[in-house]
């Protein structure tokens, strides 16, 4: 049955309506909104509760007025080389535990214990064996995602189908050759949406790691406004934290689009 004029309208709305950017931006809009009401209700003293308006003009204010920017930009770095540092040292160790039980029964156990380690915990041995400058801040990071990684990666190698592997074998291909054109290229995919996952597991840990003894970053802008009580600045911190996550989701599902087009003709 053809449908009218209206219906067939109704029904564009409908989907505009309920798209995915639509529904994040009603999201954002009921939270900030929800936010604002909250802090006009004073339901607390505007100096410990301050609104998003206050916020905003206080993060105009640490862009323009107080370098917050070279802040940012010493959390990146931070946070990009910890994060590279950590897949070169899991990629190749969940690789081989995915494709080989017996290093899996062995480094498997080990790496799972590790993993519910609380990352903080490592603090007071890092600053006696590491010092206070950037290793320490560096190393808290890797330490805070490697684990996860090396587990993630090797559940991710295991679900190569075994058809594949010995389809490999049947023509000829020995295990380094196996390891490298089957395994990691199917599961390459895989782990760069493992990669953009524990990405924003690595953002909780900034302001840990930046907390000690650090005259730079986000995190040490947060505790010098700390100390004067600068609940806005605070609170400008944590949403710059936020939006930044959501900038390097979107690069790595923009990553994942362009580099593995043929997932989504499948």
């Amino acid at each position: 049955m053809a449908k009218t004029p209206l219906q067939r309208s109704y029904l564009n709305w409908d989907g505009v309506l309920g798209s995915r950017a639509v529904l994040g931006i009603l999201g954002w809009v009921l939270f900030i909104g929800g936010w604002w009401l909250a802090a006009n209700a004073e339901l607390a003293p505007q100096r410990l509760f301050p609104g998003p308006d206050q916020v905003f003009v206080s993060l105009y204010e640490l862009l323009t007025e107080k370098s917050f920017a070279l802040d940012i930009w010493a959390s990146v770095k931070r946070i990009l080389l910890s994060f590279l540092i950590a897949i070169l040292i899991a990629l190749p160790l969940g690789l081989i535990m995915g494709s080989y039980p017996k290093v899996d029964r062995t480094l498997g156990p080990l790496a799972g214990a590790f993993r519910y380690l609380p990352a903080p915990a490592f603090i007071p041995l890092l600053l006696m064996w590491l010092g206070t400058g950037e290793e320490q801040k560096i190393a808290l990071l890797v330490i805070g995602v490697l684990f996860f990684l090396i587990i993630m990666i090797s559940d991710t190698t295991r679900q190569v189908p075994k058809v594949y592997t010995e389809t490999a074998r049947t023509l000829g291909l020995n295990s380094a050759q196996i390891l490298w054109s089957v395994i990691f290229r199917y599961s390459l995919p895989g782990y760069v949406d493992v990669f953009r996952q524990m990405l924003a597991v690595s953002w909780t840990y900034l302001v840990i790691a930046e907390i000690v003894a650090s005259t730079d970053g986000i995190g040490a802008m947060m505790m010098r406004a700390k100390r004067f009580v600068h609940v806005d600045e605070i609170m400008a911190g944590i949403f710059v934290i936020g939006m930044l996550g959501l900038a390097f989701d979107a690069l790595f599902k923009a990553l994942h689009r362009g580099a593995f087009t043929y997932l989504s003709r499948t």
